[in-house]
């Protein structure tokens, strides 16, 4: 089991009273699933991957990954398992505009130390010619389309070799042919051993997920 999800509600202030993002959830994925969780808008979709990826911490309940329980773990210790650990992708690509795609992965390698400064550039290459824009390695993200930039993203996502990532609506602000190769990219990469989480409205009919939940208001339907 590589994630653990145990009476988890999550509640943000809104307006001076409690807003329950997600309620009672309790969710198990074992290692090498591509789990999609699909939902409606406000549905607390993001709100479960928040937590997952230890980018924020449940109001109540346990957050178990890896063997890790990062809803007690303090925030030093989080952000070292999270760096090692985690592999996060955003719909909106957060890349670094005065950086290199290239430099873009390294940076994600500087900050952890995992891999060897020496073979650092090497790996970053690598892996953007895994994910297919090695040929944009040397361009800043502005120049790059989206799909571009989202591959990009994910090379960064992978510059640690996580065994665990997630994605936040990936393929949000894609046209429908580059989201499903970027959905065939995910799935490519639970074929070599890793697990993924996806958040997504809109599912790629072509790739085939180990399990489908689904949230409503908050709760797994």
């Amino acid at each position: 089991m590589l994630i653990s999800l145990r009476h988890v509600d999550k509640s943000f202030p809104v307006g001076g009273r409690p807003f329950h993002a997600l309620r009672d959830v309790d969710l198990d994925v074992d290692r090498g699933e591509l789990l999609y969780v699909v939902g409606r808008s406000g549905s607390g979709k993001s709100t479960l991957l928040n937590l997952v990826a230890g980018l924020d911490r449940p109001t109540r309940g346990e957050v178990v990954v890896s063997g890790q329980p990062l809803h007690a773990l303090g925030e030093d210790a989080l952000a070292r398992f999270r760096g090692a650990t985690i592999g996060v992708v955003f719909q909106s690509y957060q890349l670094l505009p005065t950086l290199t795609a290239a430099e873009n992965v390294l940076l994600a390698m500087d900050l952890v130390g995992r891999v060897p400064g020496a073979k650092r550039r090497e790996r970053a290459q690598e892996l953007l010619e895994l994910v297919g824009v090695v040929e944009q390695a040397d361009k800043l993200p502005t120049t790059l389309s989206g799909g571009q930039q989202q591959r990009v993203a994910i090379a960064r996502a992978l510059a640690n070799d996580p065994p665990l990532v997630v994605a936040d609506e990936p393929t949000g602000n894609l046209d429908t042919s580059t989201a499903a190769q970027v959905m065939r990219l995910f799935a490519s990469l639970v074929d070599e051993g890793r697990t993924v989480l996806v958040v997504t409205h809109d599912p790629d009919p072509a790739t085939t997920p180990t399990r489908t939940v689904s949230l409503v208001d908050g709760r797994l339907a």
